[in-house]
């Protein structure tokens, strides 16, 4: 998951954010993280449906024709 960290490296950065951030800030930071990647997930599955639906869209036309 992490590539080629080891323990050490990670607790050092686990260390170095919340001395940037404080142990009060870093739920809200994950809250606002997970709120962005869910709204990015839901905007690429949108697109998705839309390019799927405008495929069947052409599919069925070259059919009629």
């Amino acid at each position: 998951m992490f590539g080629n960290l080891g323990a050490g490296e990670i607790i050092l950065i686990i260390l170095v954010i919340l001395l940037l951030f404080g142990a009060k800030k870093i739920p809200e930071l994950a809250q606002g993280l997970g709120k962005g990647m869910k709204e990015f997930k839901k905007a690429v599955r949108d697109v998705e449906d839309e390019i799927k639906k405008t495929d069947e869209e052409v599919k069925q036309e070259e059919k009629k024709s």
